[in-house]
This record gives structure tokens, sequence and C-alpha cells, in this order.
């Protein structure tokens, strides 16, 4: 070869690049036919053409390397940089007496089975190419043309496309930006196949949305590598998008059962309220009907004391439903702190008596009046000491307390136990709707029900919060905060 300054001649007078495409077409074909032959060849047993293939094969590269000599190089580092999807997929070497890879470990492993789609304007290309992927276990479609591709795209499903860049009328960009900007279709990766002086134009290919890409000709492990490593991705990608779509359903299907159930539930409880109020008003009349003796007045004072439970649950559980969807309506007065910690003592005074348990009040003097609706906070505060006393052992104490938090601006009340105390586990779902911690004893199912929930409700409708601290063995403080009504300047 003629030199020049060091320079190959040909290096500084590079050839025309359409004569170049057309050169390297052929080629491709003798390169890509000769390594399948050799490979039928040492399939069969025809050993003895394999040297003489093997001799076509590198006469053919050896002029391929001429042709590509003539062609101004690019460096590949440059395209990692413009497109860092393009960097090759590389796998840690295997270490001297590391065990084999698995079929998991990657693209190189047994192929993942799949329909792919050629594109190429040249029938030999997409001929060589599909003999080489059927060989590797696809089913390949191919198209002639990037109007062919997209049609049959429509009409069918490719797991993978590969397509040309150069081709008459409707080049490889335009197929590639098309695709994309088709939902129905932009979801199937692309691999570009293009000759080694087109890297440029593959680089724009991959910002375009390209998968990866492919030189010519084609290696026989790397095609493999690629395509493999293309469809695991995509199947992945696959099975988030289906994922997340179950996911979806499944939470639209359970906010649906979420509404019937709490629909059901309303329908029942309104229901239930007028017969059991006519079965509590009909027991309390039967005294005027008649005298009773004791065991029968025994007996009646049971049943109605467990109808108005009962109905306390139901009243309960429907203001619980109205705080949870916002539409209970607060009716905001001025309210001392002192009056309405008197107010829930005095509603629980004869249950703490009947215990034995002490009953104590603990107010800040001088606490500012506070705006929020009295009867739902005495109910919060009935509903704590009630909660208090019911696990307070016999002889133990409660205490209930209000003081001021100056520079939050927030009255706190408290209810403190001397009683079992609560597993610290279960805090984050003692306020919950129907909620059941166990308590140290014996595992004793303690049944928070309905009333701390709607203790919850009704002091975050206010604005305040609620929390509890407790110690096994010890006791238990319930907390929570109301905001005061903002000063007039």
């Amino acid at each position: 070869m003629e030199l020049t300054d060091g320079v190959p001649a040909a290096a500084r007078h590079p050839l025309p690049a359409d004569l170049l495409h057309d050169l390297r077409t052929p080629l491709n074909h003798i390169i890509g036919y000769s390594e399948m032959l050799i490979d039928q060849a040492e399939e069969s047993g025809s050993h003895g053409l394999v040297p003489d293939l093997r001799r076509v094969l590198d006469a053919g590269n050896r002029l391929l390397a001429l042709i590509n000599d003539n062609t101004r190089p690019v460096r590949l580092p440059d395209l990692a940089v413009l497109a860092p999807a393009a960097r090759e997929r590389r796998r840690p070497r295997r270490e001297r007496g590391a065990p084999e890879a698995s079929e998991h470990d990657g693209a190189l492993a047994a192929p993942l089975r799949g329909t792919l789609l050629v594109v190429d304007d040249v029938e030999s290309n997409r001929d060589v190419l599909s003999r080489r992927l059927e060989r590797q276990g696809y089913d390949v479609a191919t198209a002639e043309s990037g109007k062919e591709a997209l049609d049959m795209m429509r009409a069918h499903h490719y797991e993978l496309v590969l397509l040309d860049i150069m081709m008459p009328e409707m080049d490889g960009y335009e197929v590639l930006r098309r695709l994309k900007a088709d939902d129905d279709l932009q979801h199937i990766p692309v691999i570009m196949i293009s000759a080694l002086s087109e890297m440029e134009s593959v680089a724009r290919c991959i910002e375009m949305g390209a998968e990866d890409y492919l030189p010519k000709p084609f290696n026989p492990i790397l095609l493999k590598a690629r395509i493999g490593a293309s469809l695991e991705k995509k199947r992945a990608r696959d099975r988030e998008v289906y994922l997340f779509q179950q996911l979806q359903q499944n939470y639209a299907r359970l906010q649906e059962l979420e509404k019937l159930r709490d629909d059901l539930t309303n329908m029942i409880i309104h229901d239930l309220r007028t017969p059991l109020t006519a079965v509590i008003n009909g027991m309390q009349t039967m005294e005027v009907m008649g005298e009773l003796n004791d065991p029968q007045r025994r007996m009646m004072n049971i049943a109605v004391s467990g109808g108005e439970t009962l109905l306390e649950m139901i009243n309960e559980l429907l203001d619980v439903e109205k705080l949870e969807s916002g539409s209970m309506r607060l009716d905001a007065v001025l309210i001392s702190p002192a009056e309405l910690v008197g107010a829930a003592v005095a509603q629980v005074a004869t249950l703490a008596e009947s215990k034995r348990l002490t009953l104590e009040r603990e107010i800040a003097d001088d606490l500012p009046l506070l705006a929020g609706d009295e009867g739902k906070l005495r109910r919060a505060l009935v509903n704590l000491l009630g909660n208090a006393i019911k696990f307070t052992p016999p002889g133990g104490k409660v205490t209930v307390s209000a003081h001021q938090r100056v520079e939050e601006r927030v009255l706190v009340f408290s209810v403190c136990d001397t009683g079992e105390g609560i597993p610290p586990e279960a805090f984050g779902r003692i306020f919950e709707k129907f909620g059941q911690v166990e308590t140290r004893k014996g595992g004793r199912a303690m049944s928070t029900g309905l009333g701390l929930t709607f203790c919850r409700l009704a002091v975050e409708a206010h604005g305040g919060q609620i929390d509890v601290e407790s110690t096994l063995g010890v006791g238990s403080t319930f907390r929570f905060t109301i905001p005061l009504p903002h000063q007039r300047g």
C-alpha cells in the first residue's frame, strides 16, 4: 500500500460513501453466509469443507478491513458520551474455577424465544440476518420498507425490531420517529443496524429512543448477546406494566368493596336503631303496667342496660362514619376547660366508684376558653376515662388533667391510669376502627372498639392531635391537644 507521510494514500483520498456502502453489502453477505456454512459443516461432520470456507471468510474479512480503512474513523467512546444507552451491556468475567453461568446470568445464556421483525430494503441482508436469528431459536418476520414495517407492527405482535438506517423512501430515522410517536407501538424495543461508518447516525437513533445497535457484518456472539439483553429488558418492563395494572385493578376493586361494605353497614345500622329503641322503650314501660318483683326488675334492668349499650355503639358507629366522610357538622361554642372536664368526670364517677378507683382532676388555673363542639369533646373525654377505668384494677387511680402550652397556643387534655398498660407495638393501631390489642395478662384481648376511633376523629376534626404513652404493668396516658382560637389584634 502506498504511504504518504506515514498515512495510507487511500486515507488521504477516501472513496465515495456510496461506493463504500455498495462494496460492503456483498462482502457482508460473503462473510455472513461463510460463517453459517462453517457452522453447518461442523455440525453435519463435513470437516473437509471447513478449511476452504475459512479461507473464504478470512479473505472477506481482509477485504472488508481494507474498505473500512477508507472510511473516516469514528471513536466509539464519543458514542457512549452522546448516548449512554448505547453502551454495551457487559457481564463480569468468570473467575477461574467459578461455576458456569446460569440461565438467568444474562444474554449469553440460552436465548429468550420471541418473534422478531427484520427491516431492510436489501433482500440478501434480510436473508442473512433472518437465517442467523432462526438458528438462534427466534421466529422471524421481514419487511423490505419502512412503511411495510409499520403496517406489520400495527397488525401483529413483535417483541423486537431490527431496523436498518439506510433505506429508500422512508429511512430508519423516520420509521423510528413514527414508531416512538405511536402509543400502541412505542413500547417495542428497536435495535438499529448500521455500518461502522454510521456510528454518529446510531447515536442520533439512540437519542430518539432506539434500544441498541448492531454493526455490519454481524458478529454471532454480539448479535445473540444484544438481542437477548434487549428482550430480557423488554420483558422485565412488560412484567412491571402488568403488575402495575393488576395493582390498579385490585385497588379499584378494593375501593368498590369498601364502599359496598360502608353502604351495607350504614343501612344495617340505620335499620337497627329504630327497632332497638322500641325494645328499650317497651322494656322501660313494663314497670308502669304492673308491679315487678326483684328478680324481674333485675332482669329488666340488665336487658335495658344491654339495649342502651348497643344503641350507644350504633350511634357511635354512625358518628364515626360521619366524621370519616367529613359530613358531620361541628357546633362550635366557647367552652370552659374546667367545666368540660367536670362534665366528663360526672358521667363516669359511678363506674369508678363501683370498681373502687380513685378519680382525680388536675386542672391548671386561669385556662382560656376554647372553641369547639362541647358534646363531641365531652364524649372524647368520657371514652378515654371509660377506657382507663375498664383496664385499671380495683384500688387503682385514674387522673384527668388539663393545661396550656402557651408557646404553641394549644390546650392539652390527659387521662392517666395505673392499669395493665399497652404493648408499644400496638400504639399504631389502637386508634383504628375495631382495633384490638392483647394485654400482657394471659394474652387477653383489649378491644378498643369504636371509642378510641371516635376520640381520634373528633380531636382531628377540631384541628388537634391525639397520642398515647404506656408502660406494661405501670399504666397508660392518653393525651390530646386542641388549638386555641386566634386572638384578634
